[in-house]
C-alpha cells in the first residue's frame, strides 16, 4: 500500500506561475533569465513556509533545463525531472544549520572548482545560511565574490541580519513577503477541488488566517484538518481544531460593552473559561474586530460588504466614536501583552475586560443597543407609526408628484425601505433625514458622526434609486448637520425594542412556562429570548 504524500510537497509549484503571492520576485527573475543576465549569488529572505528554497529549486531548473537558460523550464527533460525529485548531481543542497563549521564549508568550496557533470551550471543552494559560523562565512568570501564560471550560489534565510555585511554585499537579495490570508484562502480551495474533497469557504479562511502567511503552514493545518473531519472541511471541525474563538462570541462582547452591560461581558468570560477556550486568542480577536471596526469608520469601502459579519461591523462603528476604538485598542493589545503575568488567564482577560468598561465614556452613544436586563423587561415602547407608510396594495409601486408634495421628513421615512438598496448606500439612506422633500429637490442632512458615509458613490447610487423609484429627474443634495433623530434607522430600532419587550412579556404570561418556572424552580434566560422574524 502507497503512502499518500503530504500536501505541502505534493503541490509545492514546478514553475514560477504556480508561485502565489511573490508576484515581485517571479518578476525581477524571469525577466533577468529571458535576458540572460544571471548574477553569481542569490539571496532569499522571508519568513517560514513563504517560497524561499521553492523559488531557489524553480531557478535552478530555469539555469539547467536542457531547453536552455529559460524562465519557463520544461519540467520533462532530465535535469528537471532529476531536481524535482531531489536527486540532481549539479544540485548541492546543504544545511547550514546542522553544518554550520568551517570544515563543512571548505569542503564545499573545493568541490566548486570542478566542472559540472550533467548540468548547465553546478549549484549551491544554502539554506539557514545565517546559522553558519564566522570562520565559515569567512572561507566563502573569496569564492562568494569570483566563482568559476559554471557556478551559481543560491543562499536562503529566515534572518538576514545575522548575516555579515560583506556576504550580503555579494548577493543579489530578494525579500519574500507573507503570503496574505486572501491568496492562501483562494490556494487551498483550489488544490481541495483537485483532490475533490467537500469544504466550506469559512472554514479556508480560519486556516488561511491560523497560518500567519506561511503557504507550508496552511498546506500543513490542511492536511491535519483533513485527517481531523474525516475526509471533509467544516467550519465546526476547524474552530475545534485550531481552538478558535467564535466570532459570535467576540460581537456579543463588544455589543455587550457598547450597552456598558458588566453582568453580560463576565458571563461571557464565565462560559469561555468553562469550555477551555485561549484567552490570549480572544484578544487577539478582540483588536482584529476593533481594527475592522475602526477601517469602517475611516474607511467603509476597504471592507468587503459580502463578509457574513459586516452588519454587526457596521452597527459596532455606528455605536463606538473613533476615540473610544482607539482606546479600546491599545486597552486589549496591553491586556494581552499582561496577560502572562496575571494571576491566570482568567483573571487578566476579565480585568483587561473591567477596564475597557472604566474607561467608557458617560455620555449615552448615538443609536445605543437597547438592554435585555430584567429591569427593561416591563419598558413596553410602541413602534413609530410613520405617516403614510402602510400604502395601499392595489396602488403602482411609483408614485405620482402629488404624494412626494411634502415638505415633511414623514414623505422621505415612507419611501426609504422601498428603494431596494443596500450595503453602504442603504446604510447613508437610513441615516439621512429630509430637509426639503419637493416634488423636484430632495435636500438630505447626515449628522457629523456619519459623515464617512457621504462617499460620492453612495450618494450617486441613492439618487439614482430615487429616480427609478419616481421616474423622473430629481435633484438630491446632501450636508452634515444636526438632526432630530428621526431617521429610518431609530424607527427601526424602536421597533425591533418593541418588539423584543413584547416577546419577553409574552413567554413571562405563558402558562407552560410559568408552569415550569414554579413547579422546576426554573429561571427564564432573558437574553436568549429572540422574537420571530
Amino acid at each position: 500500500m502507497s503512502q499518500t504524500q503530504v500536501l505541502a510537497r505534493k503541490w509545492r509549484p514546478r514553475n514560477f506561475s504556480e508561485l502565489t503571492g511573490q508576484d515581485h520576485i517571479v518578476k525581477a527573475i524571469t525577466h533577468s533569465l529571458e535576458q540572460n543576465r544571471l548574477h553569481h549569488a542569490y539571496l532569499f529572505t522571508g519568513t517560514r513556509g513563504v517560497g524561499k528554497t521553492t523559488i531557489a529549486r524553480i531557478l535552478s531548473k530555469a539555469l539547467n533545463c536542457e531547453a536552455g537558460v529559460t524562465s519557463m523550464p520544461c519540467g520533462a527533460c532530465p535535469a528537471c525531472i532529476s531536481i524535482d525529485k531531489g536527486n540532481f548531481i549539479d544540485l548541492v543542497e546543504l544545511d547550514a544549520a546542522s553544518n554550520t563549521q568551517v570544515d563543512s564549508m571548505r569542503e564545499l568550496l573545493e568541490s566548486a572548482s570542478y566542472a559540472p557533470t550533467a548540468g548547465r551550471y553546478k549549484v549551491y543552494l544554502i539554506d539557514e545560511v545565517h546559522m553558519l559560523s564566522r570562520s565559515a562565512f569567512n572561507a566563502m568570501l573569496k569564492t562568494l565574490e569570483e566563482p568559476p564560471e559554471h557556478v551559481k550560489f543560491i543562499l536562503a534565510t529566515t534572518d538576514p541580519q545575522k548575516i555579515p555585511i560583506t556576504v550580503l554585499s555579494r548577493c543579489l537579495q530578494f525579500n519574500l513577503k507573507q503570503i496574505p490570508s486572501s491568496l492562501i484562502a483562494v490556494h487551498l480551495g483550489k488544490i481541495l477541488s483537485q483532490e475533490q474533497i467537500v469544504f466550506d469557504a469559512a472554514s479556508l479562511q480560519f486556516l488561511a488566517r491560523a497560518a500567519q502567511g506561511s503557504m507550508r503552514d496552511a498546506l500543513s493545518l490542511l492536511d491535519q484538518a483533513i485527517a481531523y473531519g474525516n475526509g471533509v472541511i467544516q467550519e465546526a471541525d476547524v474552530h475545534a481544531m485550531l481552538g478558535v474563538i467564535d466570532q459570535e462570541c467576540l460581537y456579543d462582547l463588544l455589543e455587550a460593552l457598547a450597552r456598558k452591560d458588566s453582568v453580560k461581558m463576565l458571563s461571557i468570560a464565565d462560559e469561555m473559561e468553562a469550555r477551555s477556550l485561549a484567552f490570549d486568542s480572544a484578544l487577539q480577536g478582540l483588536a482584529a474586530i476593533l481594527h475592522r471596526v475602526a477601517l469602517v469608520q475611516i474607511a467603509p469601502q476597504a471592507i468587503d460588504e459580502t463578509l457574513p459579519e459586516c452588519e454587526r461591523l457596521f452597527a459596532l462603528a455606528k455605536y463606538f466614536t473613533a476615540e473610544d476604538v482607539q482606546l479600546y485598542y491599545q486597552i486589549v493589545l496591553h491586556g494581552r501583552n499582561d496577560l502572562n503575568l496575571a494571576p491566570d488567564e482568567y483573571a487578566g482577560f476579565t480585568m483587561t475586560l473591567i477596564r475597557m468598561l472604566a474607561f467608557i465614556p458617560e455620555q449615552i452613544v448615538p443609536g445605543e443597543i437597547a438592554k435585555n436586563s430584567g429591569e427593561d423587561r416591563n419598558i413596553r415602547q410602541e413602534p413609530i407609526q410613520v405617516m403614510n407608510q402602510a400604502a395601499d396594495k392595489s396602488q403602482p409601486a411609483h408614485k405620482n408628484e402629488a404624494e412626494i408634495a411634502s415638505s415633511s421628513n414623514e414623505g422621505w421615512l415612507s419611501i426609504v425601505n422601498q428603494l431596494g438598496l443596500n450595503g453602504m448606500t442603504k446604510m447613508l439612506a437610513q441615516h439621512c433625514e429630509a430637509k426639503l422633500f419637493t416634488t423636484d429637490v430632495i435636500e438630505l442632512c447626515v449628522p457629523e458622526m456619519h459623515k464617512y458615509l457621504l462617499e460620492k458613490a453612495y450618494q450617486d447610487k441613492l439618487k439614482a434609486a430615487l429616480e427609478h423609484y419616481f421616474n423622473k429627474p430629481i435633484k438630491v443634495t446632501f450636508s452634515i448637520g444636526t438632526i432630530t433623530g428621526m431617521t429610518s434607522l431609530v424607527i427601526q430600532e424602536r421597533e425591533k425594542q418593541a418588539k423584543q419587550s413584547e416577546t419577553i412579556a409574552a413567554m413571562e404570561a405563558d402558562p407552560f412556562v410559568r408552569e415550569i418556572v414554579k413547579n422546576f424552580d426554573a429561571k427564564l434566560i432573558i437574553s436568549s429570548i429572540k422574537p420571530i422574524e
